[in-house]
């Protein structure tokens, strides 16, 4: 019964672990709630913008450990690691934590860039190291973090594809997460196309 009930736990656990609201609680420090400030959104890019560049490093450092700590040891912690799959499922189970965070009733988290960049830096790191570098050329050139989330993460889909196969786990989730990161920008889209979205280094217009 525990080797059964043991991993299952772990998911609880790294669902907790991501729902830890660094960028809230980093907002709650200065006295602000940052879901009201800004963007509105709970992650690194809204925090540069808000509180400034020292904040918003801790808070990526922070929000990328909340994906890379489950992913790496709590196969081992809760004895599970005798299918690749769980250590995938934790990383899942923690970037469901940051964008559906339980503190917030399952709403007002980020949109999950920098827990899954954690997840598979731990997991994939040479496809994570390509999806990073093309996420930095984009924001390099464009100033857009919107659109270098998006296209690093299309990118680290097919870096995982070429290195590991279409059957190995970290290249399907690699997919869903693209997927995913695609859709939690869906808003972004439209304001780069209506050329309103805020570049790096510019005040968020107010959420």
């Amino acid at each position: 019964m525990t080797a059964s009930v043991l991993p299952i736990g772990g998911l609880v656990v790294a669902y907790l672990l991501g729902s830890t609201p660094n960028a809230w609680l980093a907002g709650r420090i200065r006295g602000i709630d940052l879901r009201h400030h800004g963007s509105g959104n709970l992650g690194a890019t809204n925090v540069h913008r808000t509180l400034g560049l020292p904040a918003a490093v801790l808070v990526l450092l922070l929000d990328t450990a909340k994906g890379a700590v489950p992913a790496l040891w709590f196969a081992t912690l809760f004895r599970a690691d005798a299918s690749p799959w769980w250590p995938v499922a934790y990383g899942l189970a923690a970037i469901a934590g940051h964008v559906r965070p339980y503190f917030g009733l399952f709403r007002g988290g980020g949109k999950g860039v920098a827990t899954s960049g954690g997840v598979f830096g731990a997991l994939a790191p040479a496809a994570f190291l390509v999806g990073f570098l093309v996420f930095g050329c984009i924001v390099a050139v464009t100033r857009f973090v919107s659109l270098g989330s998006m296209v690093g993460g299309a990118a680290l889909f097919v870096a995982a594809l070429v290195l590991y196969g279409p059957q190995a786990p970290v290249t399907l989730v690699s997919l869903l997460v693209a997927g995913f990161v695609i859709w939690a920008h869906r808003a972004n889209i439209g304001r780069l196309r209506r050329g309103e979205e805020t570049r790096l280094g510019q005040r968020a217009r107010p959420a």
